[in-house]
């Protein structure tokens, strides 16, 4: 039997919170992957609002990730503010004090690659609204190991730099709408490698 895409990835800074809140709404209760997310927050934390915000919205269960806590498929994990969050060879998942990476922790680089070692053509990477370039290294890294890349549609964004950095580093699979990215994440069990729907901002020039 052919392998399913085990896990996605998602990295989002200014205006991440209402774009992820889109997304996640969209996800069914039997999602046959795990999400795991940093959203750029500040480091003295935010007392589990976020997790509480999206927990209302979305239909899986949403947590802050915790230090070697096993992943596992419909559930959702957030990155705590001032930790790196890493997906370990074993499936578990590691925090990180190490330091900020394109001035950030937790930052989305370093989740992305180490998912990309890890899981490879199984995972799904997915870049949204942001202010800086962070992810840009790390979706290049998920296409090098044969993962799925795709970006909100710049046009789309409350704050469009970080789509349009990862869309420089790496040649991704799907520039989408957040409605279009929700939508095809709720496909992904469907079959084994579901092919992007042919949209009109994949042709968009920079």
């Amino acid at each position: 039997m052919a392998e399913l895409y085990r896990t996605v990835v998602m990295g989002a800074s200014a205006g991440g919170m209402s774009a992820l809140a889109t997304i996640l709404a969209r996800l069914p209760k039997d999602f046959p992957a795990s999400v795991v997310i940093v959203q750029h927050v500040k480091e003295e934390g935010t007392d589990g609002y976020r997790a509480v915000f999206l927990g209302k919205r979305c239909p899986l269960p949403v947590k802050e990730a915790i230090d070697k806590e096993p992943l596992k498929r419909g559930i959702v994990y957030l990155a705590p503010a001032g930790y790196h969050l890493l997906v370990e060879e074993t499936g578990t998942l590691s925090l990180s004090v190490d330091p900020p990476v394109n001035f950030s922790r937790p930052s989305i680089d370093v989740l992305f690659e180490s998912a990309a070692t890890v899981f490879g053509e199984r995972l799904i990477g997915v870049i949204l609204t942001g202010a800086n370039s962070d992810g840009s290294h790390g979706i290049r890294k998920i296409k090098e190991y044969g993962g799925y890349t795709m970006v909100q549609a710049p046009s789309e964004a409350e704050v469009p730099a970080m789509p349009l950095a990862a869309m420089e580093s790496a040649d991704i699979d799907a520039v989408l709408t957040l409605a279009e990215i929700g939508g095809f994440l709720t496909g992904i069990g469907d079959h084994p490698i579901p092919e992007a729907p042919a949209m009109p901002h994949q042709t968009t020039t920079i």
